[in-house]
């Protein structure tokens, strides 16, 4: 693969990812980028998070509801999204759990697994509260 060309923008946009907690949409980027940078277009910001995600340098998490988020993070990690409000939130296990799940798929797989992605869905607690408080 050829060297990639350094650009400013892309590097704002990994930079952003690289320091945010959120998993934000192409559009989150967009706003926070083009404090920066302007003169930036969506579609600018679009392809540079999807180069960055086909090159490994961000995770693309894909939502059925919410379009794809992005994350900084490239360490191995599981990812929760709440039905409620759609947020994406890193779900905090041990490698070890990450690596037995891969040994026990492989007990079931007539090949060899090296890695594996899970989306796991449910309530975040801010929307468990609020639901809580309805209820009262």
């Amino acid at each position: 693969m050829a060297t990639l060309k350094y650009s400013r923008q892309r590097a704002s946009i990994k930079e952003y990812l690289s320091n945010t907690m959120e998993h934000p949409t192409a559009d989150t980027v967009y706003l926070h980028v083009r404090e920066e940078f302007p003169n930036i277009s969506l579609g600018t910001v679009y392809r540079n998070l999807n180069l960055l995600a086909d090159i490994g340098e961000v995770v693309k998490i894909s939502t059925p509801n919410g379009g794809d988020r992005f994350d900084g993070r490239r360490d191995p990690h599981y990812h929760v999204v709440c039905n409620c409000c759609g947020n994406v939130y890193d779900l905090k296990m041990s490698e070890e759990h990450i690596h037995q799940i891969n040994k026990l798929a492989n007990e079931c797989f007539n090949g060899t697994i090296d890695s594996h992605t899970t989306l796991f869905y449910g309530i975040c607690a801010d929307c468990a509260e609020k639901e809580e408080k309805k209820l009262k």
